[in-house]
């Protein structure tokens, strides 16, 4: 399991590379998807910091899917602009 730093720094990769995509495509529906790929990079570090959770290897790896999952659906709107 990767430690929490490895995550979090995940996260902050793969949403950037996102963000850096969509700046390339520049249309009107582009805000919104930085937006929400914001929003979804504020609720994941807000999950990876909260301390209270049974499993913790569960938790994680639950976290790194949801932001595969989260991830793949920002490059799809992405590819359905440009």
């Amino acid at each position: 399991m990767a430690n929490v730093r490895d995550l979090k720094k995940d996260i902050n990769y793969v949403l950037g590379d996102i963000i850096e995509l969509v700046y390339n495509v520049n249309t009107d529906k582009s805000e919104a998807i930085i937006d929400e790929a914001i929003e979804t990079f504020d609720e994941l570090i807000a999950k990876v910091n909260n301390k209270n959770v049974e499993n913790p290897k569960a938790h994680f790896k639950a976290i790194k899917q949801e932001l595969e999952d989260k991830g793949k659906a920002l490059i799809d709107k992405i590819n359905k602009l440009g």
